[in-house]
C-alpha cells in the first residue's frame, strides 16, 4: 500500500477546440486538464476496454475506479502574461494555454502546479489510466486521449511487499548507525528515518481516443474529393472512407510521480467517544452511567445489557454537500454488528434557507405534484437528502468487516433538527425499498443496478453480479430529536405502513417541551401556497424537565416522560389533530346548557309540570356553568375544539416566552433526556443521580 503524488508540468500536440459555444467563452484552444485513475483488484471488464479497444473514453469509461485524482485546466483564453501577473500577486502562477501553430499543435503549461494525490493497495498489481480532458465550462468536458501503464513499468521498486520495505528501513537505520549518523537507536527522530519514496519523471503518449460522433463534415469531404477522382462511383467510396476515418490520436503528458510506500503497522482500533455538538455535553458518559445503573441490580452476567454501540465504536467516514449543506456521519461496531448513520442538524445559513420553506414536490421523483393522491415531501428536505443518498449508500454498503455484508449487521438511523428530518426520509427510503446504491432517492425511472458502483468491500474487489433487490440491514431502527415534519399525511401513512409491516424496526421522534421546530411546518390553506398538509411520522416521545402546566384551568406537574400510544390514550399533543367540532358536544358550555334545559323541562303538558319551579332549575344549573366557564368555551362554542385551540394558545405563549426556540437546542435537549434517564443534567457539570 501507499500514497501516489502526481504533478502534471505541461500537456502538448493538443488540437483545437470543436466545440463553437466553448470557443466563445474560453477561445479556439482545447482546454487541458489531466485525470489519473487507478485499476486494481478484479475489474476485468476494465482490464479488457484498456487492453483490447482502441476506441474508449479512458477515465470515464472505467467501471471499477475507486480513486480518481484531477489537475488544474489550462484554460485557452489564459496567456502566459496573465500567468505571470497572478504569481507576482498571490504567489502562485496559473495553468495556461500556448495556441496551435501550422504543423504543431497547442500546449497547456502548467505553472506552479499544487500535486494531487491517489491511494494504492497493490502496487505490484495496479494500473494507472491517463486522460487527457477537454474541459468545459458548461457541461464535463471531453475527452482528448488517455494512455495506460502498469505502476510497476513506471517505478519497479514499488513491487517490494511491506516485509521487504521494513528491512530496507532497518538496513539503512543500522547503517547510519555505523556510520556514526544515529547516536541513540533508542530515540530516533524522524529525520533519522530513511525516505523510501520512489519517484518518476518523464513523458506518457496517449495511445486511444473516442471515436467521432459527428463525421458530416469528413464524409462530406471525403465524397468531394472522391468524386474529383472517380466520378459518382469515387464519391461513393470517398464518403464510405470518410465515415470509417476516426482520425489520430494526438497529445502528449509531461509528468512527475512520486510514490510513498506505507510499511504495515498494527494500529489498535481507536474507540471513538461520544460527546456532543455544545462543550459541556456529555451523551456518551449519560447512556453508560444509565446502563450502569440498570445493571447494577442484575446478579446474573448475563443478562446485564452491555452498550448497544460494543466497545470498537468507530467513526468511518462523513459527507457533507456544499450546495445544499446536507451533512452525515457514519459510524461502526464491528463487535455489535452495528452501523450508525447520524445526520447533522441545522448550524449554517443554507441550512435555514432549507428548514423555511413551505413548498412540497413528489416524494418519488417524477410522479406529478397536482396529484392529491402522492406522497410529497418538504422541498427543502428532499433536496437536501437527495444530494447526499446515493454516495452514503454506497459507502454503507462498503462498511460491514471483509467477508461480511450489511444484511449481518443492525442499522441505526439518528439526528436532530434538520437531521432529523434528513433520518426520517433516509429510514422512509431503505425501509421501502432497501439500500438500492443505484439511485439516490426514489424515482419512478428505473435505477441502475445497486451493486454496479460498488465495492463488496473496501479492499476495491469488484462486485459479484447479485440478486435484484437491494439488500436490507438486519434490523432497522431510528430516533430522532426536534424533528420538524417531513411531508404530508399519506407519506405519513406509508412510514407507519413500514412500521407495522417490520421494514422499520422501531421509530420514534423525540420532542423536548415546547420545541417549535417538532411543530412545524403547519398545515397551510392559502392562495400562495394551495392546500398544503404536514404530519409527522413515527410515534412522537415527550420529555421535558419537571414543572406544572396549565391545562383544563388546573395546574398539573408534567410527565418528564411520555410515549405516543403506550402511556396513555390521549392524543399527541404535537400534532395538529382536529380543529373543529360540534359547539353542543358533551362537555362544551352550549352542550352543558342544553343538557340543563332537558333536565329541567323533561316530561310534557300532560304531566303537569310546574314550568316555573323548572325555568328556576335550569336558571340555576345555566349560572353554576356560567361561573366554571374557560376561554375554551368560548373558542368551543364557535365551533372550534377546545384541546385544539388550548395547545395552540400554549405554543403561542411558550413563543412569547422565549421556551419555544429554546427547547430546541441541544443543552434543553440534554437536560430532558437527562430527568427521562434519573440523571439531573446540566451542561458542563457532573451528571447527578436523581434518588427514586
Amino acid at each position: 500500500k501507499g500514497l501516489l503524488e502526481v504533478t502534471v508540468q505541461k500537456i502538448y500536440d493538443l488540437p483545437d477546440d470543436d466545440d463553437n459555444a466553448e470557443k466563445l467563452l474560453t477561445g479556439g484552444g482545447a482546454d487541458a486538464c489531466l485525470l489519473v485513475a487507478t485499476v486494481e483488484g478484479q475489474w476485468d471488464e476494465d482490464v479488457a476496454m484498456l487492453e483490447k479497444e482502441s476506441y474508449h473514453e479512458g477515465v470515464l469509461g472505467l467501471q471499477g475506479a475507486a480513486h480518481v485524482g484531477k489537475s488544474r485546466t489550462a484554460w485557452s483564453n489564459v496567456n502566459e502574461n496573465q500567468s505571470r501577473a497572478a504569481k507576482r500577486k498571490k504567489g502562485q502562477g496559473l495553468a495556461y494555454h500556448i495556441p496551435s501553430t501550422w504543423g504543431k499543435g497547442g500546449q497547456a503549461i502548467f505553472e506552479d502546479e499544487p500535486p494531487f494525490y491517489l491511494y494504492i493497495q497493490d502496487p505490484a498489481k495496479v494500473r494507472l489510466v491517463f486522460t487527457v480532458m477537454d474541459d468545459d465550462i458548461v457541461g464535463g468536458g471531453d475527452p482528448v486521449g488517455s494512455a495506460h501503464r502498469r505502476f510497476t513499468e513506471l517505478i519497479p521498486k514499488a513491487s517490494m511487499n511491506g516485509q521487504k520495505l521494513i528491512e530496507v528501513m532497518k538496513q539503512a537505520v543500522l547503517e547510519k548507525v555505523q556510520r556514526g549518523e544515529i547516536k541513540d537507536i533508542n530515540n530516533l527522530k524522524p529525520e533519522d528515518l530513511p525516505s523510501l519514496a520512489e519517484e518518476w519523471e518523464g513523458e506518457i503518449k496517449l495511445t486511444s481516443k473516442p471515436r467521432i460522433k459527428d463525421k458530416n463534415s469528413q464524409i462530406t469531404m471525403g465524397a468531394a474529393a472522391g468524386a474529383m477522382v472517380g466520378g459518382p462511383v469515387g464519391a461513393a467510396a470517398g464518403a464510405f472512407l470518410g465515415s470509417m476515418y476516426e482520425g489520430q490520436v494526438r497529445g502528449r503528458v509531461q509528468m512527475k510521480l512520486k510514490y510513498l510506500p506505507m510499511p504495515p503497522i498494527d494500529v489498535a482500533r481507536k474507540r471513538y467517544i461520544v460527546k456532543g455538538g455544545l462543550p459541556g455535553v456529555d451523551w456518551g458518559n449519560m447512556y453508560e452511567k444509565f446502563l450502569g445503573r440498570q445493571n447494577s441490580n442484575v446478579q446474573n452476567e448475563d443478562q446485564k445489557v452491555i452498550p448497544r454501540t460494543g466497545r470498537d465504536l468507530e467513526h468511518c467516514f462523513f459527507i457533507k454537500h456544499e450546495e445544499t449543506g446536507g451533512c452525515c456521519a457514519v459510524y461502526r461496531s464491528l463487535e455489535q454488528k452495528l452501523v450508525v448513520v447520524s445526520f447533522r442538524g441545522t448550524c449554517e445559513l443554507k441550512d435555514i434557507v432549507t428548514d423555511a420553506s413551505l413548498a412540497q414536490t413528489s416524494w418519488i421523483e417524477g410522479e406529478e405534484i397536482k396529484d392529491a393522491n402522492i406522497m410529497k415531501a418538504h422541498v427543502g428536505f428532499r433536496k437536501s437528502m437527495n444530494s447526499i443518498a446515493r454516495r452514503l449508500k454506497e459507502l454503507v454498503l462498503a462498511t460491514p468487516a471483509p467477508g461480511e455484508d450489511i444484511s449481518q449487521y443492525d442499522m441505526i438511523v439518528t439526528g436532530h433538527s434538520l437531521g432529523g428530518a434528513l433520518a426520517t426520509l433516509f429510514t422512509l427510503d431503505i425501509g421501502e425499498y432497501g439500500i438500492d446504491a443505484g439511485r439516490a432517492l426514489p424515482q419512478k425511472a428505473p435505477s441502475e443496478a445497486w451493486w454496479k458502483s460498488i465495492s463488496n468491500t473496501l479492499s476495491g474487489n469488484q462486485a459479484k453480479e447479485q440478486s435484484k433487490d437491494p439488500p436490507r440491514p438486519k434490523s432497522l431502527k431510528m430516533y430522532n430529536f426536534g424533528s420538524p415534519r417531513v411531508g404530508n399525511d399519506i407519506l405519513s401513512d406509508k412510514f407507519s405502513e413500514l412500521l407495522e409491516i417490520g421494514h422499520v424496526d422501531e421509530a420514534y421522534r423525540i420532542v423536548n417541551g415546547e420545541d417549535l421546530v417538532a411543530r412545524n411546518p403547519r398545515t397551510v390553506n392559502a392562495l400562495a401556497f394551495g392546500n398544503v398538509g404536514y404530519e409527522h411520522c413515527g410515534p412522537t416521545v415527550l420529555v421535558s424537565v419537571t414543572k406544572t402546566i396549565e391545562e383544563d384551568g388546573k395546574e398539573i406537574v408534567a410527565p418528564t416522560l411520555w410515549i405516543e400510544g403506550e402511556s396513555d390514550d390521549e392524543q399527541c399533543p404535537v400534532r395538529d389533530g382536529t380543529p373543529l367540532t360540534s359547539p353542543l358536544a358533551n362537555g362544551s358550555l352550549l352542550g352543558d346548557i342544553v343538557d340543563a334545559r332537558k333536565k329541567a323541562f323533561k316530561g310534557n303538558e300532560e304531566d303537569k309540570i310546574d314550568y316555573a319551579k323548572g325555568l328556576q332549575l335550569f336558571a340555576s344549573q345555566v349560572t353554576d356553568r356560567i361561573k366554571t366557564a374557560k376561554v375554551s368555551d368560548i373558542t368551543a362554542s364557535l365551533g372550534i375544539d377546545s384541546k385544539f385551540a388550548e395547545r395552540e394558545l400554549r405554543m403561542m405563549q411558550s413563543i412569547a416566552a422565549g421556551e419555544a426556540l429554546a427547547h430546541h437546542m441541544e443543552d434543553e435537549y440534554y437536560a430532558s433526556m437527562g430527568r427521562a434517564s434519573g440523571f439531573i443534567a446540566e451542561v458542563g457539570e457532573d451528571l447527578v443521580e436523581i434518588e427514586v
